[in-house]
């Protein structure tokens, strides 16, 4: 007779620069297992950091956003038209969504804050005057300006808006569908493959996937063959409507057909992140599985992390839970 089957576990991460895999596995990992502690399994830490609770891998893709034309993006100074679309599309998604959240809490600093971000928008008028790297800088210092707002400024992980919008143009990067200029894959089908790469469809497998992360795993998982017990998305920006949700594929996007149960987690105070819309803009997979969102709150610096996510014993809870059936 055979014992029960060990589950897979993959993390998928989001925007960034080079990330060294293992050193990533094990620091995501660390970061559950802290997260466990926390949600009362104790039970299961060596077990998670050793391996035996589940083969765990980290599908590492940040090399494939690091060619020439993505050392130009870096700089500053290589953006395409579709490029800058897309940017000043989220970026307007930011402003607007937080000026939503400054109105509902009556913070009137907050307000004054995200306005002078929204003043220095391009308009209509600017882009037929400027190319697309007078687009990027403006967009960086409205950016810059936002990332004042009080809870902003004490959670994230970036000084300037610049190296916030070029992270954020590896997500519409991934959207554009490109292909390489070799003639190969285009970008988005090569870090889909990574993801899903050395994946049994004959044993369970559970995805973490953090922001970018969490829409490269949810074009993914579409076609995935196998049993999905949980989808669990982070800091995810998915709910982006005007920049993200119409450009996902398929169309209208649903929940892929094998997950089971999607849980999706947010920080009021991420700044990649808009209010949980998801469950009312997508569609349910054919068992009715819809995401279910929840929002936690992590103190201090970087908010915009997978592993601050991780450590919050309600998104480890779950998790661990999955992990034990």
């Amino acid at each position: 007779m055979s014992g029960p089957v060990t589950p897979q576990l993959v993390f998928v991460h989001g925007v960034g620069g080079l990330r060294d895999t293992e050193q990533q596995r094990r620091e995501w990992l660390e970061a559950l297992a802290d997260g466990a502690r926390r949600a009362g399994h104790s039970d299961v830490i060596s077990g998670l950091t050793q391996g035996w609770l589940a083969e765990t891998r980290f599908a590492n893709y940040s090399d494939l956003f690091t060619d020439a034309e993505a050392q130009g993006e870096a700089a500053g100074v290589s953006h395409g038209p579709e490029d800058t679309t897309f940017l000043e599309e989220f970026v307007t998604a930011l402003v607007d969504e937080l000026g939503h959240q400054a109105q509902e809490s009556d913070d009137k600093r907050a307000s004054a804050i995200v306005e002078d971000a929204r003043a220095q928008l391009p308009g209509v008028d600017d882009e037929q005057e400027q190319g697309a790297g007078e687009s990027f800088r403006i967009l960086g210092r409205a950016l810059t300006s936002l990332l004042q707002v009080p809870g902003l400024r004490r959670s994230a992980q970036w000084a300037s808006g610049l190296p916030l919008l070029w992270h954020l143009s590896q997500v519409g990067r991934y959207l554009g569908r490109g292909r390489a200029a070799d003639g190969g894959a285009a970008l988005d089908v090569r870090i889909r493959e990574r993801v899903l790469r050395g994946t049994d469809p004959e044993r369970p497998l559970i995805v973490v996937a953090h922001s970018l992360g969490t829409v490269v795993a949810f074009e993914a998982l579409r076609d995935y063959g196998g049993r999905v017990p949980l989808l669990m998305t982070l800091g995810s920006p998915l709910a982006t409507a005007t920049a993200v949700l119409h450009r996902l594929v398929p169309q209208p996007p649903r929940t892929p057909a094998r997950v089971e149960r999607w849980l999706n987690f947010w920080d009021r105070d991420d700044v990649v992140v808009g209010r949980p819309r998801i469950e009312k803009w997508m569609l349910p997979n054919a068992d009715g599985v819809l995401p279910v969102t929840e929002r936690v709150d992590s103190d201090g610096l970087w908010v915009h992390t997978a592993t601050k996510y991780l450590r919050q014993s309600d998104v480890a809870g779950p998790l661990v839970e999955a992990l034990k059936k």
